[in-house]
């Protein structure tokens, strides 16, 4: 069991992730998004390997198209 705090929401999870992970898990996948843990950027090709631990702090921005 891990917790994490996304978006200033507090979550649980059954098991160890990483970033990766918690994308696919939020349902972000394929989409423009920008994470922050613990007030440091998680460059885009560290994903699959930026573990996350217990009480992690975690912003996730995803970019909205328009015009």
């Amino acid at each position: 069991m891990i917790s994490l705090t996304i978006n200033g929401e507090y979550r649980q999870f059954d098991a160890p992730l990483n970033c990766a992970d918690l994308i696919a898990r939020l349902e972000l996948a394929g989409k423009r998004i920008a994470i922050e843990r613990n007030g440091e950027i998680v460059p885009r090709s560290r994903y699959g390997e930026q573990a996350l631990a217990e009480g992690d702090k975690l912003e996730i921005v995803v970019a909205v198209g328009g015009g």
